[in-house]
């Protein structure tokens, strides 16, 4: 997939393909059923598969008081669209200045003048332009002068309502990764580099890797079973993570993400992994002293061999 970012007036862009628009945070089912659509028409059609988004997100720049923590790193969010199928991804750069731009002077001067789409894919409650006056509808009534068809999806929903990316950050951030995977149909993941900790997981018998994140939004302070991608070595690892401030050991330490690797001993010091979140095992608390920790971590492993056993999840799949 070609990426073009802000891409000047001059560029080549794509002309004549099937666009989705969207912000995709987290790609979860719902962006994945209107990008699925969508690449299937371009498919049919002969012609591009073109996705148009922008960063940073809207409601960071509009609202930024929300203190908005986003599913996805920038990069993430590339690689994940990329697995879809899209063949350029033209990410546009968000700022009050761009917000302000007439929903009409968009779809004129960029959607259709420069990319003169055969087809535009967007959901239904996807808003555009100065006061969110864009709208499928919208699109539609331009689109019957201009010569484009316009595709709204509505929200795809589960038994608990509509899926969106608001709604996963809210599992995420409670620690209900199970839960939230199944929104996303992946599990969720964290990228970030190993740092160098003080080793206190090695004398109580656990040797941890210490995990500077670069994602946004972890989830809820806890202990959970954990895949680890370590590119290094090419291969998946199965491990412990605790997400937390380790109360037994500090008094108002700083949040961080330790994991202790199943069967693994080597340095990884300033190394970058991916830890994707598979099951929350329990709460992080206090223990009255660290023989008590060290137990509780023993039977924590114990779990997460037993969930190894039979292998990897089959839909683990999404490595760097």
């Amino acid at each position: 997939m070609e990426v073009l970012r802000d891409p000047s007036p001059w560029s080549e862009l794509p002309r004549g393909g099937v666009v989705s628009v969207g912000n995709f945070d987290g790609v979860h089912r719902g962006h994945q059923e209107l990008l699925r659509g969508a690449v299937a028409r371009a498919r049919e059609r002969g012609v591009s598969a073109v996705g148009v988004t922008f960063w940073p997100h809207p409601e960071r720049v509009l609202r930024p008081e929300s203190e908005l923590r986003l599913l996805t790193t920038r990069q993430q969010r590339v690689q994940l669209l990329a697995r879809m199928g899209l063949d350029v991804l033209v990410e546009l750069t968000f700022t009050k200045d761009f917000a302000a731009t007439p929903a009409e002077h968009f779809a004129r001067e960029f959607l259709f003048a420069r990319l003169r789409p055969c087809e535009v894919h967007l959901g239904l409650n996807f808003r555009f332009g100065q006061g969110r006056q864009g709208d499928v509808g919208f699109l539609q009534t331009l689109g019957e002068e201009l010569g484009f068809a316009v595709v709204g999806m509505p929200p795809l929903e589960d038994e608990l309502g509509p899926i969106s990316s608001s709604r996963i950050r809210g599992l995420v951030a409670s620690g209900a990764v199970e839960q939230a995977a199944q929104l996303l149909q992946r599990f969720y993941f964290v990228d970030g580099q190993v740092s160098v900790g003080k080793r206190l997981g090695r004398r109580l018998g656990f040797p941890t890797l210490n995990v500077e994140p670069e994602n946004e939004l972890l989830p809820g302070k806890g202990v959970y079973i954990t895949a680890c991608f370590i590119p290094s070595f090419s291969r998946l690892f199965g491990g412990v993570t605790n997400v937390g401030v380790r109360p037994t050991l500090y008094e108002n330490h700083r949040l961080i993400v330790e994991t202790h690797l199943l069967d693994f001993t080597a340095d990884l010091y300033r190394e970058a992994v991916r830890l994707f979140f598979l099951k929350r095992l329990r709460d992080e608390r206090r223990f009255p002293n660290v023989l008590a920790l060290s137990a509780q971590v023993r039977q924590d492993v114990a779990q997460a061999r037993a969930f190894f056993a039979a292998g990897f999840p089959e839909e683990l799949c999404l490595l760097p």
